[in-house]
């Protein structure tokens, strides 16, 4: 289901009130790899001996590891504490239009393991069979050997209702309202841990946020430009807070209109955004069977007229949309990623310069809002995937830490 960290425990629950000193001390180190227990002492306005006995417990439990010596203004120096990258891992995976991918992260979000599988759109229940026949193998395999699975989150291409785990609609799979998890779980019952799912770009934006360190932005938007097109919108809060909306449909730009009574929708409405940019529009113009891999079905074809034009429109929609989550939601960071992204400077380029040319309209200066492309973001949904298993067990109910 989609993130939550809710927790219900008695005043005065010393239990509780441990949990939440080592969950704050494994957050900053998290954010801030290199304190040590003085700093964190300093940054939580925890005792020395809470801070003390928090590290203690988290070393014994394979969270933290120690480094080097820092030099001290006075007193002992105090030894730098990072995450323990060898104990704990997290799956992470994506349900996408065209195919399955596949991840192992450690705690600092890097891969240890990944997979993707080439899948022509099917049934939720033969999805479900084939991702958890290859999760075996990925369990299974020599990157993970010794590591305590901490669980697995599952990103989706479509809204799920913030109350429960029920993806309401994939209109480019033409799924609706499935409990996946429900179909999943039975497939993998050696599997312990936390079980999320949530939306495919609503996980990007949280691994992206949420793996980061140092520098954090207040805010990030991911648009993710694939089969559909989608978004998701989070605040870089402790942990981060996902933009939802009441029925979870923040962030599908796909589904907004560009042209009133235009071409037909797969979600049903007339002239969404989708029907100018998007995988299956660009396959509908260019007549890419949908067994076919559009980027390599388009790369070769770029000297075509047809398809210059194609993607020209279609760069120009997207940046609209990029304008218009700059105008609505004005986040400090947009990144741009997706199987589209591979199509290069003739998608990209209009735009960017769209976006370049439109976003200081209202402000009349020249605070330009950073927009980052990732070129291969192959991986990237179902990272943050596991981004939100391991937020979920530094600050759920968790018993881990």
């Amino acid at each position: 289901m989609p993130t939550s960290y809710h927790q219900q425990n008695k005043a005065g629950d010393l239990h509780f009130l441990k949990r939440l000193n080592r969950s704050a001390i494994l957050e900053l180190i998290r954010r801030t790899p290199g304190l040590t227990r003085a700093d964190i002492a300093t940054h939580a306005q925890l005792t020395k001996a809470t801070v003390g006995g928090g590290v203690q417990s988290l070393l014994k439990q394979g969270w933290l590891c120690e480094g080097e010596l820092q030099k001290s203004n006075g007193g002992r120096p105090g030894r730098s504490l990072y995450l323990n990258d060898q104990h704990y891992a997290m799956l992470g995976a994506e349900v996408g239009v065209h195919g399955l991918r596949l991840v192992a992260c450690s705690l600092s979000g890097e891969l240890l393991a990944s997979h993707h599988q080439h899948l022509v759109p099917t049934t939720p229940e033969v999805t479900a069979e084939l991702l958890a026949e290859l999760l075996h193998k990925l369990m299974a395999s020599s990157a993970l050997a010794g590591r305590y699975c901490l669980g697995i989150g599952v990103a989706l291409p479509g809204p799920i209702d913030p109350g429960t785990p029920i993806l309401r609609l994939a209109p480019n799979l033409g799924w609706r309202d499935i409990n996946f998890l429900k179909l999943l779980s039975p497939l993998l019952p050696q599997m312990t841990g936390i079980w999320m799912m949530d939306n495919e770009a609503k996980s990007a934006a949280f691994g992206e946020i949420y793996f980061r360190t140092g520098q954090i932005p207040d805010s990030l938007v991911y648009v993710s430009a694939g089969t559909g097109i989608g978004s998701g919108m989070v605040e870089g809060s402790h942990p981060p807070l996902i933009s939802r909306g009441l029925h979870g449909l923040a962030g599908e730009i796909g589904h907004t209109v560009l042209q009133p009574g235009g071409l037909y929708c797969h979600c049903g409405n007339r002239g969404c955004a989708e029907t100018l940019v998007s995988g299956w529009s660009i396959r509908a113009a260019l007549s890419i069977a949908e067994e076919e891999n559009l980027i390599e079905a388009v790369l070769p074809r770029l000297h075509e007229e047809q398809v210059q034009l194609t993607l020209r429109r279609a760069g120009e929609a997207l940046g609209t949309l990029l304008l218009n989550l700059h105008h609505t939601q004005n986040p400090s960071e947009i990144v741009l990623g997706g199987s589209l992204v591979q199509l290069g400077a003739p998608l990209l380029d209009p735009a960017l310069a769209y976006f370049k040319a439109h976003q200081d309209r209202l402000l009349g200066t020249h605070r330009q809002v950073p927009l980052r492309v990732i070129e291969d973001s192959t991986f990237i949904a179902a990272r943050g995937a596991a981004a939100q298993v391991l937020a979920n067990v530094i600050h759920g109910p968790s018993d881990l830490i």
